[in-house]
């Protein structure tokens, strides 16, 4: 089987599905590879450093051609206006992997399943134990995690650590962190190591250990939700009542502190808001707030995606797709999630589709015409989209079927 790693079209992004190190390991899962030329580039990878590693460079066009599985880091619902150019280059039992916004991507989806490319979508993998070597959202957060913590840091007019000069004492910068997932804990990491003192808030209860485990101290507010994880590991939409008391309980720590992070997202879904403009109001003149939710909408009410704005001396900042900013080691850690999923699809040379695999049946979206993942679908009915056809098989029925190899 040969995989195709096209440039990535989306503006502004850096990064490549697979750089040249992983080149060796797809061949040792019996996979060769085609790159498109220059698709390395922006993120520090040349096309000499895939053909010395074995790899063939080719065109857009004859990548798409040549492919058995066309890896992305942004397949088409993820990149919906460059993406669509290449929607007739894809051919029918064509693989897709990557990252398409399938909850929300709706036309997107209809278009590949109507095309009979059999798409993966890798925000879809469930956090299990064995996935952890392919979950790109945890590789990625942490990328995220760590960018947001230095943009703060630069836009700060303070410094972070604790210093005894003889100029007097410099006291530490105050950060607090909220949501304690893989790209919080990283922000907590990262803010630690530059001398901040930190503190830290999600509704999982569980996680106090771990932000503790970084020396931060954890937020104590009596608010933790039971329901706060759902379905694979993913955080869970909670009531707007809920995040009404947060917010207010939270008023307090936000006004003392100088920088604050926050993370908190749900796949498919607006982002909660969790700062309103009032608090941001009692921040210190020259904090600053990093929004890493703004592609979700933000978790700041001042929040605008892409923009960084000042209100009353308090700058918030909501980045977009800050990955692509550390592209070469975000390349890298995207590319072993990729390489590590193809292997395990990948039996003697051939790929298969096991409807009884967790992996497998919680990240492919459609199969010859249909959308299959019910997520998916209970989304795309939701919202009215018309999408694949309503009596679509569950992988199961189609396997009976022999529609599932």
């Amino acid at each position: 089987m040969l995989v195709g790693v096209p440039r990535e079209t989306f503006p502004n992004e850096r990064r490549v599905a697979v750089t040249p190190d992983s080149v060796p390991l797809l061949a040792k899962a019996g996979l060769d590879s085609v790159v498109e030329r220059g698709a390395g580039v922006a993120a520090g990878f040349s096309d000499d450093e895939y053909r010395t590693a074995g790899a063939t460079v080719a065109s857009r066009a004859q990548v798409f051609e040549a492919a058995d599985v066309v890896a992305q880091v942004r397949a088409l619902g993820a990149n919906p206006d460059a993406g669509r150019a290449d929607l007739p280059l894809l051919r029918p039992q064509q693989v897709v992997v990557g990252l398409c916004e399938p909850f929300v991507a709706h036309e997107a989806t209809t278009a590949l399943a109507e095309r009979g490319v059999t798409l993966f979508s890798l925000e879809l993998m469930p956090r299990i134990t064995r996935a952890q070597s392919m979950d790109v959202l945890s590789s990625m957060a942490t990328v995220a995690g760590y960018k947001a913590l230095l943009l703060a840091a630069n836009r700060l007019p303070r410094m972070f650590p604790l210093l005894m000069t003889a100029a007097g004492t410099v006291k530490p910068a105050r950060v607090l962190v909220v949501g304690a997932g893989v790209a919080g804990l990283q922000a907590i990491a990262t803010a630690r190591r530059l001398g901040a003192v930190v503190e830290a808030y999600d509704v999982r209860p569980a996680v106090r250990e771990q932000v503790e485990s970084l020396g931060a101290r954890f937020l104590d507010l009596p608010l933790e939700e039971s329901g706060a994880e759902g379905a694979g590991g993913y955080a869970r939409a909670l009531g707007e009542e809920f995040y009404r008391r947060q917010r207010e309980m939270m008023a307090r720590a936000v006004s003392a502190s100088d920088v604050v992070i926050t993370t908190a997202a749900v796949p498919g879904k607006k982002a909660p808001v969790l700062l309103t403009a009032d608090m941001v109001a009692a921040m210190r003149p020259g904090s600053v707030v990093v929004d890493l939710a703004a592609e979700r909408g933000g978790n700041c009410e001042l929040t605008r995606p892409g923009e960084t704005v000042e209100v009353g001396g308090v700058t918030v900042d909501g980045p977009l797709d800050l990955a692509s900013s550390v592209p070469y080691h975000a390349s890298q850690m995207f590319s072993r999630n990729v390489v590590s999923f193809l292997a395990h699809l990948v039996r003697d040379g051939a790929l298969e589709v096991d409807p009884e695999d967790e992996i497998t049946r919680g990240t492919l979206v459609c199969r010859e015409g249909m959308v299959l993942h019910p997520a998916v679908r209970e989304a795309m009915a939701a919202s009215g989209s018309a999408g694949a056809p309503a009596q679509a098989p569950t992988l199961a029925r189609a396997a009976e079927e022999g529609g599932v190899n």
